[in-house]
């Protein structure tokens, strides 16, 4: 799925904004869950919620998986695919 340019520089915003790390160059193909130590339960859980805020949806838990967070990439078509 091709992710448009708006949504995954806005998926960028909020995670750098969420998970406060600011000043690192994230693209899609930057990893995750597990490679990147801001992001633990909480912060997952976090940024759910500023995604949902940011995009104007609402996060249904069957499409929540763990495969969304392999990569900002990843992360940026699941919100199109739930702003869709």
């Amino acid at each position: 799925m091709d992710v448009s340019s708006t949504t995954l520089d806005g998926v960028i915003a909020v995670v750098v904004e969420t998970l406060g790390i600011e000043g690192r160059e994230l693209d899609a193909s930057t990893p995750l869950f597990g490679a990147m130590p801001e992001l633990d339960s909480l912060a997952v859980l976090s940024l759910a919620t500023a995604l949902e805020d940011r995009f104007g949806f609402e996060i249904d838990d069957e499409g929540f998986t763990g495969d969304v967070f392999e990569t900002v990439g990843s992360l940026a078509e699941f919100v199109e695919q739930q702003r869709s």
